[in-house]
């Protein structure tokens, strides 16, 4: 597609980004958040994810919807995405609100996008890129808009593929040769039904694959809709795209497949958000943050660089702001504006750090300081931004249930999440 042509289709492009509903599945982390606006990596948030890959792809014209707990993120998308004011590009929240047809909050993904259609069709959209805000991937939208013009489809769905294990925990699209979507199954787990949905032995040497691969190609959350298309599957009452709307329009419209073969990860639990971050700490990433080609944007903090006096540290992110004492750190994330004593040590953990130093906090209370105390031990856990952790601390979920609410603390899919601005007293062991 030349450069011109391509001007000319992102000027015709929406992104569309779910916030997602309350985030059950991320509690204790969307306690006082919505789930876009969950720290990642130290210095981000989940949403930066997607709006970057829209940004990278030259698509500059974003609404992001969401409902719960939306100040935090409002104040995020507002104080990092600005553009010149000569050009028509923006990233916008829309919140769900009652209206004078409709009194009622978002039902589902569907259902957001039908209460804001009118806003979205205010102008001549030709394309609605729809993206999930909890989701860590790159990808080259660009890519996926080429196909699904080219092959003239009405409504294009990213695929991702797995293996069978995996293949009954997604929604399972199954296609033809020619990457036409014959058929959608909600987490298949009959044997049989699993052998027919494989992906087609003709279509694997095209992906690099081996023509007897056992491989199906799992929606991503990921939907480029035609204008005309996105009006037809909204004018009823359903409120899932992939429980509703996408299995109606299999069998009447041309829906086409996009495969995408790079790292994906949905960070929907503690689980998967745990490991999705540790994971970044490895010496060769799946994901990077340091690919300067399509980097990922966020707030610009100005924070000072952050100062080491005499740590181990081990396979670690640390990020801006930080003041790290004789600590030993191994295995871990640390967020903006991180407080860790000496003594203390941080294994296979997640800091989040703060939004503030206590030198500028004017309430100062009395207890311990923000940040991580003297000779503390912390494992397998997350702590949320602005915890005081005291003194001869012990966090570890070693003896405690998969689930489990304490009295200052949750234990989540075997991971302990200590919450937003919790105070944790000298000598407790959690």
């Amino acid at each position: 597609m030349s450069n011109s042509n391509w001007t000319s289709i992102h000027e015709k492009t929406l992104a569309i980004i779910m916030g997602g509903g309350a985030g059950t599945r991320l509690f204790p982390l969307t306690k006082e958040r919505s789930k876009p606006a969950v720290p990642l990596a130290g210095k981000y948030r989940l949403v930066d994810i997607p709006i970057s890959n829209c940004i990278n792809s030259g698509l500059k014209r974003i609404y992001v919807l969401t409902q719960f707990n939306s100040a935090s993120l409002h104040r995020h998308i507002s104080s990092s995405y600005k553009f010149d004011n000569f050009s028509r590009s923006f990233v916008e929240i829309l919140a769900a609100q009652q209206t004078p047809t409709d009194t009622s909050w978002y039902q589902g993904t569907a259902d957001a996008v039908r209460q804001n259609l009118r806003e979205f069709l205010q102008y001549p959209y030709e394309y609605y890129v729809i993206l999930s805000g909890d989701q860590l991937y790159r990808m080259d939208f660009r890519e996926v808009l080429k196909q699904h013009i080219d092959s003239q489809a009405e409504l294009t769905i990213a695929t991702l593929p797995v293996e069978r294990e995996a293949a009954t925990e997604f929604g399972i699209m199954h296609t033809d040769a020619s990457r036409r979507i014959v058929r959608f199954v909600e987490k298949p787990k009959d044997p049989a039904l699993l052998e027919e949905l494989r992906i087609p032995a003709e279509l694997l040497p095209a992906l690099g694959r081996p023509a007897d691969a056992e491989l199906y190609q799992a929606s991503m959350g990921i939907y480029i809709f035609n204008r005309a298309t996105l009006i037809r599957a909204l004018d009823n009452t359903h409120v899932d795209f992939g429980k509703h709307i996408i299995p109606d329009l299999i069998h009447n419209c041309r829906v086409m497949a996009s495969i995408f073969q790079g790292y994906w990860e949905d960070i929907g639990t503690i689980r998967s958000f745990f490991e999705a971050n540790l994971n970044l700490t490895t010496p060769v990433p799946e994901f990077s943050f340091f690919d300067t080609g399509a980097p990922i944007y966020t707030h610009a903090r100005f924070l000072p660089g952050s100062k080491v006096n005499g740590a181990t540290v081990r396979q670690a992110i640390i990020s801006d702001g930080c003041i790290i004492d004789d600590a030993h750190i191994e295995r871990s994330v640390i967020g903006i504006r991180s407080y860790i004593k000496s003594g203390s040590t941080i294994r296979n953990s997640i800091v989040m750090g703060a939004d503030f130093y206590d030198v500028d906090n004017a309430l100062r209370l009395p207890g311990p300081d923000l940040g991580i105390g003297h000779n503390c031990v912390i494992d397998h856990a997350i702590i949320d931004k602005n915890a005081r952790i005291g003194n001869g601390v012990v966090i570890t979920p070693e003896g405690k249930p998969e689930n489990f609410d304490g009295p200052l603390f949750y234990v989540r899919d075997g991971i302990i999440v200590v919450p937003k601005g919790a105070v944790i007293p000298d000598g407790t062991w959690l």
